[in-house]
């Protein structure tokens, strides 16, 4: 065995004394190990927030979505439909008007986002286990029907069952004539009956109406203009691989986005967050392991007869130093490795039994959700292994003067 690690193994778990050293020593250890502990919790918690997002989103979203890269809307044309079918990988397009709308239900009102789709959008079965009243349907026997968010269900009182009431919606026209003193020509009004209700999550359930394409077109007078096109792939495609050749071929007039893409500023956040968080505790795991510097420092006073001995020995400055900088990563080797410990335990308890709640009666799940990613770990251990190699320096370099100055 190495002889500096040897030492400094002997100093940790020697029994001989158990004085205010050997006390703060194990103090120090136990605020390494709380302390990595929390960093790998609330970390797993960032992991499962992301996760759970994700899974949301995708239930709504496409697995690529196609815009404009300037303006609010594109031209869609057989050609350009032809174009997009031709690579390989795209099963379904679906056509997209959205935009926001003032909607009407007997006495209530809101500003909501409208989305038409074309009639193949029930073919990505995105929703269908998403439906909590009603029916899943847009569109029967030529009459259009409208899926909404269950909180604008809520907000509105919206009663999918009653047919006597129609939802109405109000569009705001881009230009007016000079001089018209008409209302009624300053925006386009249609009505259609509630179909069913949806929850997904609460930001697209407060917001959210979908109706067929056909009446998102006729209000909003689009023609042949749409918002987005969103695509299905075929088993097997590679996302990746079709999302280059969609832009390769529609060039930089369109943007062609992942399911990751249509929310970036949202995950970008989130990771942003996670980035602050991880920085935020990391400043306790210097604190805990400050104590490590104070440890070394009164070790190398209390050790001074053991260094006089070494040296008579023949142990030069630098072994001195090693086994004080040993001695300063064994405490936090053992630290960390019992925090990491404890904050997996942790972690695998609430993934398996989330006994810590979210505390709404309206979250999508009852308990916080957890993920543990392996780079969590690396990173904790990479953290406190720069710390603890910073803090042990002065006083092991400390504890090999007192051999220099003996040696004069």
């Amino acid at each position: 065995m190495n002889f500096p690690l040897f030492v400094a193994l002997r100093y940790l778990a020697t029994r001989k004394k158990k004085n205010f050293i050997h006390i703060i020593s194990f103090l120090a250890l136990g605020g390494v190990a709380f302390s990595t502990a929390a960093l790998i919790i609330v970390l797993s918690v960032f992991n499962g927030l992301e996760e759970l997002l994700r899974s949301l989103n995708t239930s709504f979203d496409a697995e690529l979505k196609i815009e404009p890269a300037k303006g609010k809307t594109f031209v869609v044309n057989d050609s350009l439909l032809q174009l997009i079918k031709s690579v390989q990988g795209v099963e379904l397009i679906t056509e997209v008007i959205e935009d926001y709308v003032y909607v009407r239900y007997r006495e209530a009102n809101q500003v909501v986002t409208l989305k038409g789709v074309s009639e193949n959008f029930l073919s990505h079965h995105r929703i269908d286990d998403k439906m909590v009243a009603g029916r899943l349907v847009l569109k029967e026997n030529g009459v259009p029907y409208a899926l909404i968010g269950r909180g604008v269900q809520y907000k509105l009182s919206v009663a999918v069952e009653d047919n006597q009431y129609m939802l109405q919606l109000f569009y705001i026209k881009n230009t007016a004539r000079p001089g018209a003193t008409d209302i009624s020509r300053l925006y386009e009004r249609k009505s259609l009956l509630p179909g069913g209700v949806f929850s997904i999550v609460q930001q697209l359930d407060d917001n959210y109406i979908i109706v067929p394409l056909e009446t998102a077109r006729d209000l909003m007078d689009m023609g042949n203009r749409r918002t987005a096109l969103e695509l299905r792939l075929k088993p097997g495609a590679t996302t990746a691989h079709v999302q280059r050749q969609l832009q390769e071929k529609l060039g930089p007039s369109y943007k062609v986005l992942n399911e990751d893409e249509q929310h970036r500023d949202l995950y970008r956040l989130l990771k942003m967050e996670k980035l602050f968080t991880f920085l935020s505790l990391s400043v306790l795991v210097a604190v805990s392991a400050i104590n490590i510097f104070f440890i070394l420092t009164m070790l190398a006073l209390d050790k001074k007869r053991d260094i006089a001995v070494l040296a008579a020995l023949g142990a030069t400055p630098r072994i001195v130093r090693n086994i004080f900088l040993l001695e300063g990563v064994l405490i936090a080797a053992i630290g960390t490795l019992a925090g990491l410990l404890l904050g997996g335990v942790v972690v695998a308890l609430q993934a398996r039994f989330g006994f810590i709640g979210m505390g709404m009666e309206t979250s999508v799940t009852e308990g916080y959700p957890v993920k543990v990613v392996p780079t969590d770990f690396i990173a904790v251990m990479g953290v406190v292994a720069v710390l603890t190699v910073i803090i042990s320096w002065k006083p092991a370099v400390q504890a090999a003067r007192l051999i220099a100055v003996r040696n004069l």
